[in-house]
């Protein structure tokens, strides 16, 4: 009994052996060994090897493995699936290849196309991969605003049913060259001006084709529920996946209230309508100073805006509907807005309403601020920072199973302007304080945030896992290194603890530089095949 037990074990260490070497004749393009692999499923991490070849993760192993061209020792460090940014704003991306603010906190793949405002031209815009490659994947949708304004314009008003049709031409050919959905920006000119029914009509054509709602709702302060039931309603009519970019309170009379907010998002998926949300992990938004202004009164234009504004009756009718605004929101005055980027006079960036008017006016009262505001929107305005949420909600949104990050950035140009700090550190942030200092979160399902659920909710089939078969988009960090730098007062600050980032199984960030290798690949939605 005793030499058949042993032989036995004999026969188990001998297989066992072979299975560890039997990799000996398989090579690969590059190899990842010693790592703690978090797969982007939400599956605790495992130790394990990762083979990579022609782009993609061939084998997952126990064992080392071996005869690669290029060998990293991932040295005990995460080990996870490119991160997958659904909210970005890059439609200028080829005028900078590299993504840098983005490669270097993990990022692989961007969603652009966000907020109502894309390329009418999918198939051109995707097709510049051809002679302009890129560091990063990237997908677009195709936008409501920028179809509404090629084909009426600024107008505040309805649709003919001649150009409800064009507009519905344009999402379809978008959708059949790639579009991954249909986005919306409802609080932007001119998606504020369209009602709901035109923009099912349009939801209908990307659900055709497998796109997603992806919605910059109608308002995120003080009628926030009822801009979410609004999207949801839209989803539910179109029958297609619903999608609620940044998801926020930005009114202080309804902090504290995001159980309603998201309660909304939890009753319809009780109904079987799949919603999901995005949310960047900072208490302050970015967006423009003209949204500070009724759209009514900047419809047409600039100019438009203008001559409004030169007219002391319609002036007075601008000042109190802002006013009413404030009071409704609770907020005293405008000295919560920063600028971000103003061309007229750069020295104003980083500075607040409130301060730029003491500074120019000599005094800062609220009559102040608002000449001050409309002075800069006159001068063509300005890109603004506006700190106006709360971190309760913010982390209680973050909580949520359907919660994405996403960090509604554009590619930065390093110590351009003083932009919002997400588009530096939003998923560094989210590692180091909210997973490893505030525990608000695991790591685990922190990066199922960022990689298998976005992939799953825009159809992109072979990326967001560390899975055989997938695309090689990889990233490696210390998990008790990573971190954010960049602040509000100083946000060219690159994101730290990233080893390497991978994207499509090149290199593209080495731990302290871009490597110059351009291994983007544009990401279809499913109505490209149709």
């Amino acid at each position: 009994m005793k030499v058949k037990t042993l032989l036995v074990l004999a026969a188990i260490f001998v297989s066992a052996v072979n299975a560890a070497f039997a990799q000996s004749d398989e090579r690969f393009d590059l190899v990842i060994n010693n790592a703690r692999i978090v797969d982007g499923t939400g599956n605790p991490w495992f130790h394990g090897s990762i083979g990579v070849r022609d782009g993609k993760i061939i084998k997952i192993s126990r064992f080392e493995l071996r005869n690669a061209a290029k060998t990293i020792d991932a040295n005990g460090q995460i080990v996870a699936p490119g991160f997958i940014d659904v909210h970005a704003h890059t439609e200028d991306i080829f005028s900078n290849p590299t993504a840098e603010n983005f490669i270097r906190m993990g990022v692989t793949s961007l969603v652009t196309g966000n907020c109502g405002g894309s390329v009418t031209d999918v198939g051109e815009f995707l097709g510049r991969f051809k002679e302009k490659p890129l560091a990063i994947n990237l997908a677009t949708l195709i936008a409501h605003g920028s179809v509404r304004s090629k084909v009426m314009g600024l107008d505040d008003r309805a649709p003919t049913a001649e150009e409800q049709q064009k507009m519905n031409g344009l999402v379809e050919q978008g959708m059949k060259d790639g579009a991954v959905g249909l986005s919306t920006g409802l609080i932007y000119v001119p998606g504020t001006f369209a009602k709901t029914d035109e923009v099912i009509e349009l939801a209908k054509v990307a659900s055709r084709y497998g796109g997603t709602y992806a919605s910059h709702i109608r308002n995120e302060g003080n009628e926030v529920v009822d801009a979410i039931k609004e999207a949801i309603n839209i989803g539910e009519q179109a029958n297609m996946p619903v999608e609620i970019s940044h998801f926020k309170i930005a009114s202080r009379a309804l902090w504290g209230q995001t159980a309603t907010t998201i309660g909304l998002v939890e009753d319809a998926r009780r109904r079987g309508l799949t919603v999901t949300v995005d949310q960047y992990a900072y208490t302050a938004s970015s967006t423009s100073l003209d949204s500070r202004m009724p759209s009514w009164a900047i419809a047409g234009g600039r100019e438009e805006g203008k001559k409004r504004l030169a007219d002391p009756a319609t002036k007075a009718r601008i000042i109190t509907e802002m006013k009413e605004w404030l009071k409704k929101a609770k907020f005293k005055d405008f000295s919560f807005a920063y600028v971000a980027s103003y061309r007229a006079n750069p020295e104003f960036n980083g500075r607040n309403i409130a301060e730029i008017s003491r500074i120019v006016r000599g005094k800062k009262k609220l009559d102040d601020q608002l000449e001050q505001i409309f002075d800069m929107y006159q001068k063509g305005g300005a890109q603004m920072v506006y700190r106006q949420m709360d971190e309760p909600d913010v982390q209680n949104i973050m909580r949520q199973p359907f919660t994405m990050i996403a960090s509604d950035s554009g590619v930065r140009q390093f110590g351009s302007g003083v932009p919002h700090p997400r588009g530096y550190g939003n998923n560094a942030r989210v590692l180091g304080r909210y997973v490893r200092e505030l525990k608000i979160i695991t790591l685990e399902d922190a990066i199922r945030k960022m990689t298998s659920l976005p992939a799953q909710t825009f159809n992109l089939r072979d990326r967001g896992q560390i899975r055989e078969g997938f695309a090689a988009d990889i990233v490696i960090f210390d998990d008790a290194k990573v971190t954010d730098k960049a602040t509000y007062e100083t946000p060219h600050q690159y994101a730290e603890g990233f080893s390497n980032v991978i994207v499509n199984g090149q290199v593209v960030f080495d731990g302290s530089r871009m490597t110059g290798t351009m291994s983007g690949e544009p990401l279809k939605g499913t109505g490209k095949s149709n």
